[in-house]
C-alpha cells in the first residue's frame, strides 16, 4: 500500500513527485493507446497489476508505450479474458498477448533464487510484494492494481517513491548485480534514458562487480540482448558514457569505448533516415577492434548476421572510405569510392573530414538511377556479358557528372563505355 510518506505528498508536503489519486491513476492509464482496451476488459478484475517502468513514467507525467502486467495466480487467465492471441510464452510463466493494435507482457508474480553468479533464476510462484523485492532497482519495483476494489491503488518496495523522487537509481541488495549482471547493462540504459543519477552504493557495487568479471557469468547471446536494447536508446552517445563509467565497455572487450564523442555526434548528424543508429554507435565504439575479431565478438553476443556486416564495415573501413571520398572531384568518383557502402559507414566516413562528399552520396547520389537497363543495350546489338555492365556504370557515372540527360544521351553514353575493354 501507498506509504504514509507517500500520502503526505499527495497533499503537497515536500514532493517533487506528486503521487496521483487512484482515479487520477486510472485515468491517466485508460488515457494511453494501449491503455483504453486493457482497462475496459479487465475491468472488476482483481489481482492484475501494472508494473515496472510503466507505472515509474506514468508517475513522472510520462505516456508509456509497453504496459507490463502482473498478476497473483494463472497469466493465462488474464489473457484468456483480454481475448488476446498469445505470441510468446517462457519458462518464467510469462506471456505477451495481443488485443487489436496492442501487445502487452503479463507475467505471474513470482520469486526468484539464483543457482550460481549469472544464472538464469529459477522462480516459483510468489505475492505480489514478494515480486517486487526481485526487480532490478526500487524505482522500477512500483505496481498498480487495474481491477477491484484495490483498482488504482500503489504497491511499492520501500524507498520507491524517495527514490523516484531523487531521481536515483538504486539496486534492492547487494548481491544483485552477482545474480543477474545484466543489471550492469541496465543500470547504465536507465541512467542515460531517464536522466537519473546513480546512488552512490549502487554505483560502488557496480564498478565491484564489473572489475570483478560479473558479465563473464552471463552468457554472450544476453550480454548482446542488453546492449542492443543500450544502443537503441534515443540518444546512444550518453548510454555508450554511462557503460564507460561503469566500466562496462572494457568488460565487454578492452578495446571496446566511445573514445571520441564530438566524432560519434558528427556521424549521427549525417546518418539519413534509413541508417542505424544503434549500428552506428557500436561501430564508434569497436573502431580499435580488428575485423575478425570484432566479427568473432558480435557472432558471440548472438548478433544477426546483416547487423554484424554493418557494424564491422563502419567500424573498420570508415578511415579507408574516408580518404577516397577526400580525393574525389567529380560525383562520379564519389559514387565509385561510396559503391556498396552502408548508411553507417558512409556517415562514419564524413564524420572523419568529407562531410560533403558522404552528405552528397547518402542525400543524392546513391538514389540516382537510369532510364534505359541492359536490355536497351542488348537491343542496341551489345552482346551479353562484362560489356553491358561496363556500359550501364559508364552511362550512370555519365548522368552522376551532369554529361547525359535522358534517354537518348544515357544510351550513348553507355553503347561508348560497352566498347571500352574490360
Amino acid at each position: 500500500m501507498v506509504s504514509g510518506l507517500a500520502a503526505n505528498r499527495r497533499n503537497g508536503e515536500d514532493a517533487r513527485v506528486s503521487l496521483p489519486s487512484p482515479e487520477e491513476l486510472l485515468e491517466r492509464v485508460r488515457s494511453l493507446p494501449a491503455g483504453a482496451p486493457l482497462m475496459e476488459l479487465l475491468a472488476g478484475a482483481n489481482d492484475v497489476y501494472l508494473v515496472g517502468g510503466a507505472v515509474r513514467d506514468l508517475l513522472l507525467g510520462g505516456r508509456p508505450l509497453d504496459l507490463d502486467l502482473l498478476v497473483e495466480g494463472d497469466p493465462d487467465a488474464v489473457a484468456d479474458r483480454l481475448g488476446s492471441e498469445v505470441v510468446s510464452h517462457d519458462r518464467f510463466g510469462t506471456a505477451t498477448v495481443t488485443v487489436g493494435d496492442a501487445s502487452y507482457d503479463i507475467a505471474r508474480a513470482r520469486r526468484e533464487t539464483y543457482s550460481h553468479p549469472g544464472a538464469l533464476p529459477d522462480v516459483t510462484p510468489a505475492t505480489l510484494t514478494e515480486d517486487l523485492e526481485r526487480r532490478d532497482f526500487t524505482v522500477n519495483a512500483i505496481a498498480a492494481a487495474l481491477g477491484g476494489s484495490r483498482a488504482g491503488e500503489l504497491t511499492a518496495f520501500p524507498g520507491a517513491f524517495e527514490d523516484l523522487d531523487a531521481r536515483a537509481l538504486r539496486v534492492l541488495h547487494d548481491r544483485s548485480f552477482v545474480d543477474d549482471p545484466t543489471r550492469l547493462l541496465r543500470l547504465a540504459r536507465y541512467a542515460s534514458r531517464l536522466g537519473f543519477g546513480i546512488e552512490p552504493h549502487t554505483r560502488e557495487l557496480a564498478l565491484n562487480a564489473a572489475r570483478a568479471g560479473a558479465l563473464a557469468t552471463v552468457s554472450g547471446p544476453r550480454v548482446g540482448a542488453e546492449l542492443r536494447l543500450l544502443v537503441r536508446e534515443q540518444d546512444p552517445v550518453p548510454a555508450l558514457r554511462e557503460l564507460g563509467a561503469l566500466e562496462l565497455d572494457r568488460a565487454i572487450d578492452p578495446r571496446f569505448r566511445l573514445e571520441d564523442e564530438a566524432l560519434a555526434r558528427r556521424a549521427l548528424a549525417l546518418l539519413p533516415a534509413d541508417g542505424r543508429p544503434d549500428r552506428l554507435a557500436l561501430a564508434l565504439a569497436a573502431r580499435a577492434i580488428p575485423a575478425g575479431e570484432l566479427r568473432a565478438l558480435l557472432d558471440s553476443m548472438g548478433f544477426e548476421a546483416t547487423d554484424r556486416d554493418a557494424i564491422v564495415a563502419a567500424a573498420t573501413a570508415a578511415d579507408g572510405l574516408a580518404d577516397r571520398l577526400a580525393a574525389a572531384e567529380r560525383p562520379s568518383e564519389i559514387a565509385e569510392a561510396a559503391f556498396g557502402a552502408g548508411p553507417e559507414l558512409v556517415a562514419l566516413a564524413g564524420a572523419l573530414g568529407p562531410a560533403e562528399p558522404a552528405t552528397e552520396w547518402l542525400d543524392r547520389l546513391r538514389h540516382t538511377s537510369l532510364e534505359i537497363d541492359g536490355r536497351d543495350l542488348l537491343a542496341a546489338g551489345v552482346p551479353e556479358g562484362p560489356a553491358v555492365g561496363r556500359g550501364l556504370a559508364a552511362a550512370l557515372a555519365a548522368r552522376l557528372d551532369g554529361l547525359a540527360r535522358g534517354r537518348d544521351q544515357e544510351l550513348a553514353a553507355a553503347l561508348e563505355g560497352a566498347k571500352r575493354s574490360g
